[in-house]
């Protein structure tokens, strides 16, 4: 399944060292090079690695400063993408991922099915039931954006970190738009919808014992709904004008243009018999109704139409060079 295969594992690394050795001993043999970023951790995790770890296939890389988790993916991924890795597995290294998934992982993607696997911890309902209440409710609200900002209607936890992808995929993707920070996962989705690449959820289960999370909810929330609207917005005009025009666009056009003038209508109508102590008449209740009602259905019809507009062919057929004619 393997052979002839390159397979990378990136690990950003910013204060696990309490795991990060367990983590790199557990990858397998299915893994030609190991990147650990040391994304200027306070730890000094790098330094550790480098006495401490003596596999031949582990690279060490440091940021100067902090990127975030998306800076020190990114500074990983770059590296593999020159060593020529054919796909690229992101780990996060504070023990809540199993390696010996990885080729659970990339299967999809060895397979030809996918460009891009993303693990998801909503499979196996009973490892739930160790998941804080507040990650649950936070990952559905989540999951819900990136559906809006991704295109990507058939995944769900989207901020899972256990990610792989295709190496010609990758090498696709603007890296130097992509967001450093929390939101990277969800922008990377992003980035892939505007690719029509295809995606997949691949279980896995979920582990919370005594690592600590960096991540503050209070200070990451704006940028996430910043991101997911600016997205949002971005995919659509994208999917709809930009690359595309077709019933979609004319029912997402109409649909807004009805219910704002249904609203608009209403509005005014209801203010002035408000100053004048005259009832609106059933006409005129029913000319600012019926405008809605048709609007919200053209909606609804763009919506159908978007769920069954995500990628199904996988660009890495497309991107792989043929073999040359005998």
């Amino acid at each position: 399944m393997y052979r002839n295969r390159t397979i990378a594992v990136v690990i950003p690394c910013y204060r696990v060292r309490k795991h990060v050795l367990a983590v790199l001993a557990a990858i397998g043999p299915e893994c030609g090079r190991v990147y650990v970023v040391d994304d200027a951790c306070p730890e000094r995790t790098a330094d550790l690695v480098e006495a401490e770890c003596h596999d031949p296939r582990v690279r060490v890389l440091r940021n100067e400063r902090n990127l975030g988790v998306g800076g020190a993916t990114l500074a990983g991924l770059r590296a593999a993408l020159a060593d020529g890795a054919e796909l690229v597995v992101k780990l996060d290294g504070d023990g809540q991922m199993d390696p010996a998934l990885i080729p659970r992982l990339v299967q999809p993607i060895l397979a030809g099915e996918a460009d891009y696997a993303k693990g998801n911890r909503f499979f196996e309902l009973e490892g739930l039931a160790a998941m804080p209440r507040t990650r649950l409710l936070g990952n559905a609200l989540l999951s819900f954006a990136s559906k809006l900002s991704s295109g990507y209607w058939n995944v769900f936890d989207p901020t899972n970190g256990f990610t792989a992808i295709h190496g010609a995929v990758a090498r696709q993707l603007p890296l130097a738009k992509l967001a450093t920070g929390w939101f990277f996962e969800s922008d990377l989705l992003f980035r892939l919808g505007t690719l029509r690449a295809v995606v997949c959820d691949v279980p896995m289960p979920a582990v919370y014992e005594d690592e600590s999370s960096n991540l503050r909810a209070g200070r990451v929330i704006p940028t996430f709904l910043r991101g997911h609207f600016v997205n949002t917005a971005k995919r659509i005009f994208y999917s709809y004008f930009l690359r595309n025009f077709n019933v979609a666009s004319i029912e997402l056009i109409a649909g807004k243009a009805l219910v704002l003038f249904g609203l608009g209508f209403g509005l005014w109508q209801w203010a002035e018999g408000s100053l004048r102590g005259v009832p609106a008449t059933s006409g005129t209740v029913m000319l600012a109704a019926l405008p809605v009602l048709l609007g919200t259905q053209l909606l609804l019809a763009f919506l159908s139409y978007d769920l069954q507009n995500v990628p199904r062919d996988p660009l890495q057929r497309r991107l792989v060079p043929l073999p040359p004619r005998p």
